[in-house]
């Protein structure tokens, strides 16, 4: 995958918590759906969807954050350190 210096590439997640395993599903209507085995508690679920996403991407944890959706199931995430084209590659019919 291409890396940037400064790029910041954002989608969207739907997430779903205590999904039995770290998992991504797929792409649906141009969003990324994934599970994670942590509870929706203080954050659990958030912390394990960015570890995922990093190890998906085989990025450090730290160039990935949650920008939007805290607190709810469908999230934006913004990532750094790869370009658009570089996520589509591991998704292809994701919207970024």
């Amino acid at each position: 995958m291409s890396r940037v210096a400064s790029a910041d590439v954002r989608f969207a997640v739907r997430l779903t918590p205590r999904g039995g395993a770290d998992r991504i599903e797929g792409v649906v209507d141009g969003g990324l759906r994934a599970r994670v085995a942590a509870p929706a508690v203080d954050g659990a679920a958030n912390d394990a969807l960015l570890r995922l996403l990093a190890r998906e991407l085989g990025l450090p944890r730290r160039d990935i954050r949650l920008v939007a959706g805290a607190t709810g199931r469908n999230k934006v995430v913004a990532v750094d350190g790869i370009s658009a084209a570089g996520v589509r590659r591991r998704w292809p019919d994701l919207v970024t």
